[in-house]
């Protein structure tokens, strides 16, 4: 009984695996998204690559979904009168619309792509705090495993407050979208990530760091954010990676792997907790409809009907 049921858990576990890559404009994400599909490649893992961003005008890889085939992002622009960040939202929007063909697509290939790879735009917030963007992350999360990755530029993350900066963005992500996360510092062939790992696990160091930059009122506000964030932290998969070198590759798929898993052991379950509550609630409302149903014809039944 007990094999059947470890067999059942691990044919479960047996699937592809959605990487949701997230990241400022610099920071590299896209540059990176080309290394670990070329670390794929050398694999012999071929991934299947989704283009989400409608404003890039080139892309490093060969994108076997591109936003772009499906919405004009200039001509969404001109159309509708709409700025950059406008144009961007409004084309995420209509390609939603279309989600479903997209879903289609990469439920054909699950069988046989072991890892999916979705590039968003440099412009984090259009999709992270955007209907589109949840709706994508959503729907994505309930039929694979799914994480995301947040890139960092750690060249330009080394004072503590553009460090205290992105952990701050991080830390409203992995809450927004409450997925398993993955943080990863990139350009390490050009700084060290290992500051950071000190200011992460050591309160004290960061306040020497900010102790040597000149006095301000921020100061007293990031030491509080920095305790605040010191439970974030805590729990935090972190890891150092060069999209020019390709270094710490195999370090940053060991977190994705563990990332996977705490998608099977806490997301799933919580997401099949919910949709057995909101079933059960949808069956509550039936039958309590049904019950005023029938209290009307139990109450209408004998009268008389005008003609």
């Amino acid at each position: 009984m007990d094999g059947a049921q470890t067999d059942t858990t691990a044919e479960k576990r047996d699937g592809p695996v959605n990487i949701i890559m997230i990241g400022m404009a610099g920071s590299g994400k896209t540059t990176l998204m080309q290394r670990i599909n070329a670390h794929l490649h050398e694999r012999k893992k071929a991934p299947y690559v989704v283009n989400l961003d409608p404003a890039v005008s080139k892309l490093p890889f060969q994108a076997n979904i591109d936003i772009r085939d499906t919405v004009d992002y200039k001509q969404v622009m001109s159309e509708y009168n709409l700025g950059p960040n406008g144009g961007i939202l409004t084309s995420l929007n209509l390609f939603t619309t279309k989600l479903d063909q997209v879903m289609s697509l990469i439920d054909k290939r699950a069988s046989t792509t072991e890892y999916f790879l979705y590039d968003t735009p440099g412009q984090i917030e259009i999709f992270t705090w955007s209907a589109s963007g949840a709706i994508i992350t959503n729907t994505l999360a309930s039929s694979y495993p799914t994480v995301v990755v947040y890139v960092v530029d750690t060249p330009r993350t080394a004072s503590p407050s553009t460090f205290m900066s992105n952990m701050m963005y991080a830390c409203s992500i992995l809450y927004k979208t409450q997925l398993p996360f993955v943080l990863a510092f990139n350009k390490t062939d050009v700084v060290s990530h290992g500051f950071a790992l000190e200011w992460m696990s050591d309160f004290e160091a960061f306040q020497r760091a900010l102790q040597r930059q000149e006095e301000s009122f921020m100061n007293s506000l990031m030491q509080s954010m920095s305790l605040v964030l010191d439970e974030f932290y805590a729990h935090l998969r972190v890891c150092g990676v060069s999209a020019m070198t390709g270094q710490g590759m195999d370090e940053f798929f060991d977190k994705i792997g563990e990332a996977v898993t705490e998608y099977y052991d806490e997301f799933r379950p919580n997401l099949e907790r919910q949709v057995e509550k909101k079933r059960l609630a949808e069956q509550e409302q039936k039958e309590e409809h049904l019950k005023r149903l029938m209290k009307d014809l139990a109450v209408s039944e004998g009268k008389e009907v005008d003609l």
